[in-house]
């Protein structure tokens, strides 16, 4: 089975309220999830989508075998498929040799991914161009903005087949 997730985060301000949202999709359940931080910035919420959504995806417990993130943040594909390994190589310092930005939520992502490559689980890192018609992308964006400005909508757990964006 695969799990595609969407993900997207937003902020009012950098730093400012912001939220994060994910929908994670099979070929039979949809999942939508969504939070918030009172302070925060657009980078922090855009990890914690992807931290989230990965940490619904019960890895070596269920048929689960390929998980794509898709995500409208470069800062977050890049991180996961270029700089990550480099950055914890150089004892979590960047190419300039400064501190990397939000290590704490870096490492929780990574630990989700490994945890789930444990488990026989492909990981696949996807870009989609932001605010482009993609209808997952805008439904994460929408959870996102939601969450956070405050304004929760439901959101749906169930069937794929009754899902309605």
């Amino acid at each position: 089975m695969k799990v595609t997730i969407h993900t997207d985060g937003s902020s009012r301000g950098n730093p400012g309220p912001g939220g994060w949202g994910a929908v994670l999709t099979t070929s039979k359940e949809v999942i939508e999830l969504g939070g918030r931080d009172k302070m925060t910035t657009n980078n922090r919420m855009e990890l914690m989508g992807a931290i989230m959504g990965l940490r619904e995806v019960e890895g070596n417990k269920s048929k689960v075998q390929s998980v794509e993130v898709c995500t409208d943040s470069e800062y977050v594909k890049k991180g996961m498929t270029e700089w990550i390994d480099g950055w914890i190589k150089r004892g979590w310092k960047g190419s300039t040799k400064k501190p990397v930005l939000n290590q704490d939520l870096w490492e929780k992502l990574k630990k989700e991914e490994d945890r789930l490559k444990k488990g026989g689980v492909k990981i696949i890192w996807t870009y989609v161009p932001g605010h482009a018609g993609v209808p997952l992308n805008e439904r994460a964006d929408v959870i996102a903005t939601s969450c956070a400005d405050e304004t929760m909508i439901e959101l749906y757990r169930g069937p794929k087949k009754d899902y309605v964006i």
